[in-house]
């Protein structure tokens, strides 16, 4: 297989996971209308796969997703990419290590964006998957990679692979796009549950230490381990 089949192999690859992982986001009613998007680094290209602007859900698949490269500029699809594109294109620079990105307006997640207000640490589920409290990240217009600048700031140096950009959502990482979208369905669970624990009185804080254990075992304990 030559190299060009391979990275169409590759590309072709990501489109179906990326289209497939937008029924997530409805399924688990983090979207409204067309808002929200999915995208997904090709493995050994400078390029990345992302939902096309405007396009209902229900009309996504693979071969209507778009492939971009590094600086946001369309590569090849028939769609315009999401207007988003720049915000993701930021962080695959940025970021090497990110493989997947999404962002969404979740309603629990978003009014603690619009509180400019951190999700303080208060579960153990959150411990587990954020490592800690669910930072806030700096107000952005949409149109450039002002938001990408702001997710890399504030992600830079953080266990949390969400943030929430006030006045705007959520935007979650991930070694892939389907880690992503569970840090973005995680995101919007810990949100709901900790704003109805406010009703009730305030959160009682997990103390760093055992955030920091739980956070380990989670991570590099729970689930299956594929055999050495």
């Amino acid at each position: 297989m030559s190299g060009s089949d391979l990275e169409a192999g590759r590309a072709a690859a990501v489109r179906r996971i990326v289209s497939d992982l937008h029924a997530e986001l409805v399924r688990n009613r983090l979207v409204a209308w067309t808002a929200g998007n999915v995208s997904g680094r090709i493995p050994g290209a400078d390029l990345f796969v992302i939902k096309p602007s405007g396009v209902s859900y229900d009309e996504l698949t693979p071969e209507t997703m778009v492939v971009c490269d590094l600086d946001g500029n369309l590569v090849e699809g028939e769609h315009r990419p999401s207007s988003d594109t720049a915000a993701h294109a930021y962080v695959y620079r940025a970021m090497p290590e990110v493989g997947g990105v999404v962002h969404t307006h979740s309603t629990y997640a978003s009014a603690w964006a619009a509180r400019g207000e951190a999700i303080p640490c208060v579960l153990t589920a959150m411990a587990d998957e954020f490592g800690g409290e669910i930072p806030v990240g700096p107000f952005a217009l949409i149109g450039d990679d002002s938001i990408g600048q702001g997710i890399v700031a504030t992600l830079s140096g953080h266990r949390s692979p969400a943030v929430l950009m006030r006045s705007h959502g959520v935007f979650t990482i991930g070694a892939d796009p389907r880690a992503a979208v569970k840090a973005a369905v995680m995101c919007e669970d810990v949100a709901r549950t900790v704003h109805v624990a406010r009703q009730l009185g305030e959160p009682l804080p997990i103390a760093p230490d055992d955030v920091d254990r739980l956070y380990d075992r989670y991570q590099n304990v729970y689930g299956q381990r594929s055999p050495r």
